[in-house]
């Protein structure tokens, strides 16, 4: 079996991330080709798209979220994210249980004495005028059937039971605003597909799919750590003999999509910059691919990085319209004369200031 370093595993998620050349596609289709990006942050997904298509709009992204072509949910890993409608629909109900387990996790104390398909039909009723509601609007609704149990508990119990999407004008463009949730039923004018009852797991073997054409090759462990789902070897096992195999240099068995782009690991990389969160690091259980193990916790705590050659090499922030960037290591002139230039551009971006301010700070190593 083919062995794959970790520098054609690195080229390789560039290429499904859209980081190795510019894309030219529609925004709803990056959307989909990536299974959604991860949105807890309101504003960092316009920057992954930023650094990903050719000619982003960031009104584009804005007008499929106001059109309902575009959502803000919990879904992955019961983070939010953006997905497109479609997908919301069709794989809203596989993360159910998930959710449920994710919130007893944190909460099981607090709502021992609830019933929690008592909790969800509450919940369904409340949301079925068609109004948004914030989480302790929701709570608040429902709490005089289950006064024992705490607000937040409830609250963070109900959105993970209901099927809710956050409304516009949360997300969009330079906007700030709360989270409203309405129900996804009635936002997207469709209904949540059901589980099939003959056992079979299509959902899972979409998200199979999806995951490999997005981010593979990649572990079953990478899967589950993208999609927070532990149930899916079935999945897996239902479309193994469509897919081939190789192994990283732990020896884990990697899956893939025969025809997916695998390229040279000398290819060149240029330099992106990513916002927090980003997928192409939060994807995997072993990160190794693109980020060291000695900078791993600056995904968790939603640091924005910069790639060099393919891999995180710097932190970037903005100061008063400037983008900063912060070394991780030793950069060479060229690469900070390519990393000031992007930051340039990107200062344009996020800014109506046209004086295109970039610099590097001093490392702190």
């Amino acid at each position: 079996m083919t062995v794959l370093n970790n520098r054609a595993l690195n080229r390789a998620t560039l290429a499904r991330q859209l980081l190795l050349d510019p894309a030219d596609m529609p925004v709803l289709d990056a959307v989909a080709h990536l299974g959604g990006l991860q949105a807890q942050e309101p504003q960092e997904p316009f920057v992954g798209l930023w650094s990903r298509l050719r000619a982003f709009a960031p009104s584009a992204l804005s007008d499929l979220l106001t059109e309902r072509r575009v959502v803000r949910t919990h879904l992955m890993r019961r983070t939010v994210h953006l997905l497109t409608a479609g997908d919301v629909l069709a794989w809203r109900f596989r993360f159910d249980a998930m959710f449920r387990q994710r919130v007893l996790g944190i909460y099981r104390r607090e709502l021992e004495t609830v019933d929690l398909d008592e909790l969800a039909e509450a919940g369904r009723k409340v949301m079925a005028g068609g109004e948004s509601r914030t989480t302790r609007e929701l709570a608040e609704a429902v709490q005089g059937r289950w006064p024992e149990a705490g607000r937040l508990a409830l609250g963070e119990m109900l959105i993970s039971l209901v099927p809710l999407a956050q409304a516009p004008p949360r997300g969009l463009w330079r906007t700030k605003a709360g989270v409203r949730h309405v129900s996804i039923p009635s936002w997207l004018g469709g209904e949540i597909a059901p589980l099939p009852e003959d056992g079979s797991d299509p959902v899972g073997e979409a998200l199979v799919r999806r995951y490999l054409a997005a981010y593979g090759p990649a572990a079953s462990a990478d899967l589950r750590a993208w999609c927070g789902l532990a149930g899916l070897p079935a999945a897996v096992s239902a479309v193994r003999e469509e897919l081939v195999s190789f192994r990283d240099e732990r020896g884990r068995e990697l899956l893939d999509l025969p025809g997916a782009p695998r390229p040279d690991p000398d290819t060149p990389a240029p330099v992106r910059f990513l916002p927090a969160f980003d997928n192409a690091i939060l994807g995997y259980h072993d990160r190794s691919r693109i980020i060291d193990d000695a900078d791993r916790n600056l995904s968790f705590a939603g640091e924005r990085v910069v790639l060099v050659d393919g891999r995180v090499a710097a932190t970037w922030t903005i100061d008063d319209g400037t983008v900063v960037v912060t070394p991780l290591q030793r950069l060479s002139p060229e690469d900070r004369t390519t990393i000031t230039e992007h930051g340039e551009r990107l200062a344009s971006f996020l800014s109506d200031d046209e004086s295109q301010r970039a610099r590097i700070a001093a490392s702190p190593h």
